[in-house]
């Protein structure tokens, strides 16, 4: 595995590519710096997704995202899926690789939800020995994501953020943190958002997530059907304040709007990183690469 520095140049401001911008992507070629693939919708041989993901490749870096490596299962790690996933870096040669710190599966039954786990020291072992396991596998550390919570566990030790160090730490992995799902937890479990961005190690940190979500009051979910929220993209401030310029790409999943609000929603960001860093700073005077490194 490459034991280089722990975290990688900025790419500066990326999208999340879905199907239906593929035409309006190759067609204006819009000033992105990035885009960031859902791994699962390319695992297949060939096919219209495969052929806009190879054009796509020539023009733009891309990093690849997953939801299904279960980390924290107790199921065996799916070897399957991971030769497709690596069969598929190979052939797009992302700048990174990523997915959750959480658990999906149970006896092979896929739950299609990024589920929480306990954060208890044995459950740190249990998902950092796995983390290794598919780092060495791929040749590659990956990203790991902390994902939004909605329960809690009698049985944690720690709170989450002591968690998602300990992991990354024991791993020796890098961290995804996603800016929208702390909001959410945050809301969900009444902490100081603030709380946890300050506690997690900023040597590990190489991409920020930001996405809209539903609230209903009470409680908020993470939907990625809505527009970044006031309260998130002011703790997107915070963020570039403690981590400096990370790597930033909205999420959009469910209520997917025309590519050009996307691009505006996009310049939001870069412009509170123009205010927080300086107008300067690499991350918001990046120029955009042709190729994949």
């Amino acid at each position: 595995m490459d034991k280089q520095s722990l975290t990688h140049p900025t790419l500066g401001f990326g999208l999340g590519l879905r199907t239906q911008h593929f035409d309006h992507v190759l067609r204006h070629q819009p000033e992105v710096d990035w885009f960031e693939i859902l791994s699962e919708n390319f695992m297949v041989a060939g096919g219209k997704p495969r052929y806009y993901l190879s054009e796509i490749a020539e023009r733009y870096p891309l990093v690849m995202h997953g939801v299904s490596l279960s980390i924290g299962s107790t199921d065996p790690l799916n070897m399957d899926y991971l030769k497709a996933l690596k069969q598929l870096a190979n052939e797009v040669q992302p700048q990174w690789i990523s997915d959750h710190i959480c658990w999906t599966s149970i006896h092979g039954i896929n739950s299609h939800d990024l589920l929480p786990l306990p954060y208890t020291e044995e459950t740190v072992r249990h998902v950092a020995e796995r983390i290794g396991i598919v780092q060495d596998f791929l040749g590659r550390r990956i990203l790991m994501e902390n994902v939004s919570s909605y329960l809690s566990y009698q049985d944690s030790t720690m709170n989450e953020w002591q968690f998602v160090n300990a992991v990354a730490e024991e791993a020796d992995c890098l961290l995804l943190l996603d800016i929208n799902n702390i909001y959410v937890s945050a809301r969900n479990h009444q902490f100081p958002p603030e709380d946890y961005l300050l506690q997690i190690a900023t040597n590990r940190v190489q991409q920020f997530h930001l996405a809209g979500h539903s609230d209903y009051g009470d409680y908020v979910i993470d939907t990625h059907d809505h527009d970044v929220c006031p309260s998130v993209w002011d703790l997107y401030r915070r963020a570039l304040t403690r981590f400096g310029g990370v790597s930033t790409m909205i999420e959009r999943d469910a209520n997917i709007p025309e590519f050009n609000a996307l691009e505006a929603e996009l310049a939001i960001a870069r412009n509170i990183a123009r205010t927080t860093l300086g107008e300067s700073h690499p991350l918001v005077h990046r120029p955009r690469q042709e190729t994949v490194a």
